[in-house]
C-alpha cells in the first residue's frame, strides 16, 4: 500500500484571484513582507499495487481529473506504508 500526496496549483502565468484576496487580507493584518500567496489543492490518495506502475496511475488521474493541465500544474509524492 502506498500513500500519495498530490499538490495542484495554478501555473505561474495564470492569475490567482483567491491568492490575491488572501494576500490583501494578510497585508491588512500587518504582514507587508508577504509578496505572493498562491492557492492550491491537496489530495491524499491511498494506492495498492496495480498492474501498471503507481506513477502512471497517478499521472493519468491528475491529467484527466484532478488538474486542469491548461491552467494548473501538479506534483506528487509517493511513500510506501510501513
Amino acid at each position: 500500500m502506498y500513500d500519495v500526496k498530490v499538490y495542484v496549483t495554478y501555473k505561474d502565468s495564470v492569475l490567482d484571484p483567491q491568492g490575491e484576496a488572501v494576500k490583501g487580507a494578510v497585508h491588512r493584518l500587518g504582514f507587508s513582507e508577504i509578496d505572493e500567496i498562491r492557492i492550491g489543492k491537496y489530495f491524499k490518495i491511498k494506492v495498492r499495487e496495480a498492474a501498471q506502475p503507481i506513477e502512471a496511475v497517478i499521472e493519468e488521474i491528475c491529467d484527466k481529473l484532478l488538474a486542469n493541465v491548461n491552467m494548473e500544474t501538479y506534483r506528487y509524492e509517493i511513500e510506501e506504508e510501513a
